[in-house]
């Protein structure tokens, strides 16, 4: 149970509320997740910044979604897994794929399964990859640039699951069919 308040828009700190509104115009809602960030003007203000440029950038919200939830998978948070699934399966994962994502295990589309190693590796290592983590993924037609691109993934992503873990804020029930223990 957690012991971090879950903030509404009109409950949280001011600082936070513009953050809060925007989730809200984003998903049709404020993620519980963001409720409990919006504790810390400074960290949620930082987080919603740092996934608009990760949005913003050279891969599909597919492959976005693919390094986000390997990200959860491998970092253990149980409401960034089910949150991820849900997305992953919207942006046309295939469940096998999110299923194997889920298990630890490979997605079979080669290119998800180049984001999804590096993204593990990365995390597994704390950032130690050498030169056949980065050939490896490139060989999946990723360019050099794009190794880096991974880690402003991975970067916000650890956000997330960090406070998911800290926090353990409440599953919203329209997530509850993936969820996922670690």
């Amino acid at each position: 149970m957690s012991t971090f308040r879950l903030y509404t828009i009109d409950s949280a700190p001011e600082q936070s509320r513009p953050v809060l509104q925007q989730l809200q115009q984003t998903f049709g809602f404020v993620p519980n997740i963001a409720g409990i960030m919006a504790e810390s003007p400074v960290l949620i203000g930082a987080f919603v910044n740092l996934f608009q440029k990760v949005h913003a950038g050279t891969f599909t919200e597919a492959q976005i979604q693919t390094l986000l939830l390997t990200n959860a998978v491998t970092n253990a948070c149980t409401w960034a897994v089910a949150f991820h699934t849900a997305l992953a399966l919207n942006e046309g994962l295939t469940s096998a794929d999110v299923e194997a994502i889920r298990e630890g295990r490979q997605p079979a589309d080669r290119r998800h399964a180049a984001l999804s190693a590096l993204t593990k590796t990365a995390i597994e290592k704390r950032g130690h990859l050498d030169e056949h983590d980065v050939s490896a993924f490139i060989a999946a037609g990723f360019r050099r640039d794009q190794v880096l691109e991974v880690l402003a993934v991975a970067a916000a992503s650890t956000i997330t699951n960090y406070v998911g873990s800290i926090a353990q804020p409440p599953l919203e029930a329209q997530f509850q069919v993936h969820a996922w223990k670690a």
